[in-house]
């Protein structure tokens, strides 16, 4: 990320948006259980963290940044909280370990749709059957460009999402827009049984 998207990130005014407007509309009306294993993927300077710390009774984040992992585990770090170094294209975790993954702002920060392809591909390997996949990302504006100049940008085109997520084996995918903003949901399938 360039100095300013870094900067901002970290942000009061950013916390503010984040825990008054983008969170409570990623988990309205989401069916997930914080006492179960999650996984937050790329929480950059961690003001997500912060806020799932309190409501998560197991939470791991992978931060592909080492200086930033090493810098949210030791400020935020617990027995409730572990921060690891890694890339969520190639994830460090067993299959099916986690009943929640959430992604907040992060997909459009991968090179290319295939990265992002991969990334969903992990995803719904470390998710245990019926967990949740639930996230937020920003839509393609000439804003978003601007405040992402010399930073990895690749949007992410909403209405193509739920058949990507599809392709990655993912189930009930819903795709919601806000602003400048969507969220998204989908579950891994349920153990089949009989």
């Amino acid at each position: 990320m360039n100095r300013v998207h870094r900067w901002y990130c970290r942000s009061n005014h950013w916390r503010r948006r984040l825990e008054a407007e983008m969170l409570p509309w990623v988990f309205d009306g989401l069916a997930w259980d914080p006492a179960a294993p999650v996984l937050e993927l790329g929480p950059g300077p961690g003001l997500t963290t912060a806020w799932l710390r309190d409501r998560c009774a197991d939470l791991k984040c992978l931060e592909i940044d080492d200086r930033l992992a090493r810098q949210l585990q030791s400020r935020l770090g617990s027995n409730k909280l572990q921060v690891y170094i890694g890339d969520a294209t190639r994830m460090p975790f067993g299959e099916r370990r986690f009943t929640t993954v959430l992604s907040f702002t992060m997909l459009h920060h991968l090179a290319s749709p295939s990265l992002q392809n991969d990334l969903f591909a992990e995803t719904y390997r470390v998710l245990k059957p019926g967990g949740v996949f639930a996230g937020i990302d920003s839509r393609e504006s000439f804003r978003l460009r601007l405040f992402h100049l010399g930073d990895t940008m690749m949007p992410i085109e909403p209405a193509q999402l739920p058949a990507r997520l599809r392709a990655a084996k993912f189930e009930q995918v819903r795709v919601d827009l806000q602003d400048g903003r969507f969220r998204f949901q989908a579950r891994r399938p349920p153990r089949r049984t009989g």
